[in-house]
């Protein structure tokens, strides 16, 4: 992987998921050495700090199906120009957050880079859930169990057209992985779409070897010429990772974590990411964060020798 200059953007937010603590994630990872980290790979780290997002305390609700959209749809925006101008100077967006609202920019800044390069956008999702919600299946309302239906076109059209009426990626270029709770509303968009999941069954039965050589194997097969992760952190299991918004038992090991990232990262498609969902306040000694600084190395090219 050629070592390009990676910019950090902190996305502290915590109003996607109804939960305080993940405001504080960028502070972990910053306090966890993931700049240093990634100097020490040989890479340029500019730190572009964090984006300004009002808390949750001094604002309202809003709409029950859609909590604090407004400020998120604003933070967002915010967001997405950031991604796409680092983007487009060439340089490798590694966004820091934060509850997995922050996608939603995340891949609007991503698209429309593609979309103006002529680039063909492919997403890994890592993660306990798909985020494949909409205002109308949501049990929660919680606007993080949303992103990757919106971007692909699906949901509340204020979430669908955020950077841009288009669809940000193309559901036969999304895969997901790690998958082991999943609402009712999102199984049956997975099947309707097709999309490629990979559960926790599905790992278990065939091994994360077969399964990450499946996934580069697909997605060059697809001719995808910009490759985004998104790490939710309560893809793996929690007696690894205890500080994160929504812990689920049975998650990835974290071999199987990192192997995936390594695999990922030799492929030399990965051009931009997101580390999502770290809680501080759930943690222990910032063991969480740690990790997470951990699995971005490894995503950005680290190896055991």
């Amino acid at each position: 992987m050629a070592r390009q200059t990676i910019q950090l953007i902190g996305f502290p937010m915590s109003l996607g998921a109804g939960k305080r603590g993940m405001d504080t994630a960028p502070s972990a990872l910053r306090i966890a050495g993931i700049r240093k980290r990634l100097e020490a790979l040989g890479y340029t780290v500019k730190d572009s700090g964090d984006i300004l997002i009002t808390s949750q305390e001094v604002q309202n609700e809003g709409n029950p199906r859609l909590r604090y959209l407004d400020e998120i749809l604003r933070v967002s925006e915010k967001e997405a120009a950031m991604v796409q101008s680092v983007l487009d100077v060439g340089d490798f967006p590694l966004i820091m957050g934060g509850d997995h609202s922050m996608s939603l920019g995340t891949l609007a800044g991503v698209g429309l880079h593609c979309k103006e390069q002529g680039k063909k956008l492919g997403v890994i999702w890592v993660d306990a859930h798909p985020d494949m919600n909409t205002d109308e299946s949501s049990p929660s309302g919680n606007i993080h169990g949303m992103p990757l239906a919106a971007s692909m076109g699906i949901g509340a059209k204020a979430l669908t057209t955020l950077g841009g009426d288009f669809t940000k990626v193309e559901p036969e270029n999304v895969i997901i992985v790690g998958a082991r709770d999943i609402d009712k509303g999102e199984a049956e968009l997975i099947k309707r779409l097709n999309i490629t999941t990979y559960t926790m069954y599905d790992i278990d039965k065939n091994g994360m070897v077969r399964i990450t050589e499946g996934i580069i194997s697909t997605m060059k097969a697809r001719g995808i010429t910009h490759l985004h992760v998104s790490f939710d952190v309560d893809s793996v299991d929690p007696s690894i990772a205890p500080g994160v918004g929504t812990p689920v038992p049975g998650g990835l090991s974290f071999r199987e974590a990192h192997f995936l990232m390594e695999g990922l990262a030799e492929s030399g498609m990965v051009a931009s990411m997101d580390v999502a969902e770290v809680n501080p306040i759930l943690d222990e000694r910032n063991r969480t964060a740690e990790f997470a600084a951990e699995i971005v190395c490894s995503c950005m090219g680290k190896r055991i020798i």
